[in-house]
């Protein structure tokens, strides 16, 4: 399913996303319900993003209501729910002109959780724009499938000064000792990273370095589609994926009551 503002979207109302692709993005799991944890963060995404990428206040209220339509069209829950922020009619070689960006609301089935733990690898890259949810998924995406053609499941995102700071389409969170260290740096402020820090007391952001990793006790990876999941190894260093604390903040974050649409 995908509706332009709330109307079937068709190919030409798609060209200017598939050929410019000049966008922003949140993605939302809707729990049984019809509740989001963290609904409010995300449409503030959306709001701060907006204003960023095209310089154009986004109706938050009227994006609940495309929200509600497309949860109440979906025969199942949970679901997946993207909300891509696009103006149809910004051509490549006259960005500049005044923006009126559209929502394009699109649904997926939502991925059964838990998930194994996962396998990675460190490779040397940086988003372009970190700090926005932005549309350019090229570069990260190739990363993604050359770790998977290598035999691991996703990459994990290295500055080049060798510190640590963001999975493809994740955050990532390290246990040392009993506390949660996220690391810092130039990374995109995920959702469900902000809400198992504020779940979780014992939280500090810190520089990661490659070469601190066989000092971590566990690691894991957050994102609105898959919560809490262990990380089993990072290139050749494994961690415990049963460590106590993985569960709990896995615990916690589901305990979160979601906010109804």
């Amino acid at each position: 399913m995908a509706a332009l503002n709330g109307s079937p979207a068709s190919g030409d109302d798609l060209r200017a996303l598939a050929l410019v692709n000049y966008s922003h993005f949140t993605s939302m799991r809707i729990e049984p319900g019809g509740g989001v944890r963290g609904l409010e963060l995300h449409l503030n995404r959306l709001e701060r993003d907006c204003r960023e990428v095209f310089g154009a206040e986004l109706d938050t209220s009227r994006i609940r209501e495309l929200v509600r339509k497309a949860i109440d069209e979906a025969s199942l829950l949970p679901i997946t729910v993207r909300v891509t922020v696009f103006d149809p009619n910004l051509e490549m070689g006259h960005p500049g002109h005044r923006a009126e960006p559209d929502a394009l609301v699109t649904v997926r089935p939502a991925v059964n959780v838990p998930l194994p733990p996962l396998k990675a690898t460190a490779v040397k890259f940086s988003r372009e724009l970190p700090h926005v949810k932005h549309g350019g998924l090229m570069a990260s995406l190739h990363c993604r499938r050359a770790a998977q053609l290598a035999g691991f499941d996703d990459a994990l995102f290295v500055g080049p000064d060798g510190n640590i700071t963001e999975g493809v389409t994740w955050n990532v969170g390290f246990i040392d000792g009993d506390q949660v260290v996220w690391p810092a740096g130039p990374v995109l402020p995920g959702i469900t990273a902000r809400l198992v820090s504020e779940s979780y007391p014992e939280t500090a952001t810190a520089r990661v370095h490659v070469d601190q990793l066989r000092g971590m006790a566990a690691a894991f990876a957050t994102n609105v589609s898959i919560g809490v999941r262990p990380i089993a190894s990072i290139d050749g260093v494994r961690f415990e994926t049963e460590h106590p604390l993985l569960a709990e903040l896995s615990r916690r974050y589901l305990e979160i009551p979601p906010t109804t649409v």
